[in-house]
């Protein structure tokens, strides 16, 4: 057993623990914090991301004793006092999550992103995205959250000094409401697809299942 020693989400502790042990394990297993997700287990999926010394690292690529000294960040440590992060309010408010099993991956990548780039265009944040995947949605409502989240009244364009809740300053006069820019015209909602695509034991192929009765469901244009 070694000991490792790390800041997780600003609180200081210490734990024995084998040195195999992945960092997304000592997350999950040892801290308790099951926001961050094992999904691929081979550093393509990325649901797995947390932010080691403000930098997106997939814990499932590193051991918890490489940590030690460090300050990790999970999902859960962006938010405080209840309040939402400004990222995850605005994944919640531009509707950039679906089943919600990529998201904390995707925010915390975005947070290294505006941390560093100062309004980023869409090329950019697609770019910095190219590590995280998304299953069951387009990703233009995920592109479209972290442009809300990059907007001044944010507090996040020009850099992120910490994880944390958005300064006092920047919160709007409305009663604590977002008010959305009257002068720019709305983007256009994406049509998305409503079936899932399940993996059949049984069959060499995919089975598509909808919810529902759908007339000329085909046709529609799929976003995912």
């Amino acid at each position: 057993m070694t000991k490792v020693t790390l800041t997780l989400n600003g609180v200081e502790r210490s734990d024995d623990i084998e040195p195999r042990l992945l960092l997304v394990q000592y997350v999950r297993e040892v801290a308790g914090l099951t926001g961050t997700h094992i999904g691929c287990e081979t550093s393509i999926c990325g649901a797995c991301t947390v932010l080691v010394d403000r930098r997106a690292v997939k814990s499932c690529t590193q051991f918890a004793v490489q940590a030690e000294g460090k300050a990790v960040t999970t999902i859960e440590g962006l938010g405080t006092d209840g309040q939402l992060h400004p990222l995850q309010e605005a994944f919640w408010s531009e509707h950039a999550l679906q089943c919600g099993f990529c998201t904390p991956g995707m925010i915390l990548t975005a947070h290294q992103l505006l941390g560093a780039s100062n309004m980023p265009d869409e090329g950019e944040i697609r770019h910095a995205l190219e590590g995280n995947l998304c299953r069951c949605t387009g990703y233009h409502n995920i592109v479209r959250a972290i442009q809300a989240a990059a907007r001044p009244a944010t507090g996040l364009t020009g850099g992120l000094p910490s994880p944390g809740p958005p300064p006092n300053s920047s919160a709007p006069a409305s009663g604590g409401k977002r008010i959305r820019d009257s002068s720019a015209a709305a983007p256009p909602m994406p049509t998305t697809c409503v079936c899932r695509i399940w993996r059949m034991p049984s069959s060499r192929g995919a089975r598509r299942h909808t919810r529902g009765s759908l007339p000329s469901m085909r046709r529609w244009p799929r976003a995912c």
